[in-house]
């Protein structure tokens, strides 16, 4: 149990340092790879030691996005604040929202074919992570004080919309390839913790 708010931890704390990272000319960040990861954390947390320990995990996980973000806010870079309030809150009410939902379609489908409940959770709590996010952090319609951050750059027009709506849909491409991938070490970590209990 630890170990998973360890790795929640530590998956936190590099997607929020990796966001910082521009690639794939500006479509994605470094942080777009490692955040997925946190889903597998709460997946597996929740099969070995069930959901109440699994919401712990999320909880710690997201208090230190809480910390991560307060200290961003602190940081000044080329154009102000590393992390701005309106990042900040998209942030936190992100994660925490598609946490909870991740971990409640998987509870919902623990008995079903080992995939099924890591993979459907993790791709509906992708969609939900990336839509919140996205659409508090960046769209236009919002009405936010402009202290909190301008988004102005994010409204530039593009072939899916508004530019914040191509980033959403680049993140969210990677988080499902990510979901994935993740059911490679899904399956080896709970099938090793089957063995041993056997």
């Amino acid at each position: 149990m630890i170990f998973a708010i360890l790795a929640m931890g530590l998956i936190v704390v590099a997607s929020n340092i990796g966001v910082q990272f521009l690639i794939a000319d500006g479509w994605l960040t470094w942080g777009a790879f490692s955040y997925p990861l946190a889903f597998l954390v709460t997946d597996v947390t929740n099969r070995l030691y069930g959901p109440q320990k699994a919401r712990v995990v999320v909880l710690a996980g997201f208090a230190v996005g809480l910390v991560c973000s307060l200290i961003g806010t602190q940081i000044m870079g080329e154009f102000g604040p590393l992390v701005t309030l309106r990042i900040a809150m998209a942030s936190g009410l992100a994660f925490l929202v598609a946490q909870m939902i991740d971990l409640a379609v998987f509870s919902r489908l623990r008995e079903r074919q080992w995939f099924v409940a890591p993979l459907t959770s993790s791709v509906i709590g992708s969609v939900v992570d990336t839509a919140l996010f996205f659409t508090i952090a960046f769209a236009g319609f919002l009405a936010f004080p402009v202290a909190w951050g301008d988004v102005s750059w994010a409204q530039e027009a593009t072939a899916v919309g508004p530019l914040w709506v191509g980033l959403a849909l680049a993140d969210w491409s990677v988080k499902i390839a990510v979901a994935l991938l993740a059911l490679v070490p899904f399956w080896a970590i709970t099938r090793k913790f089957a063995q041993r209990v056997a």
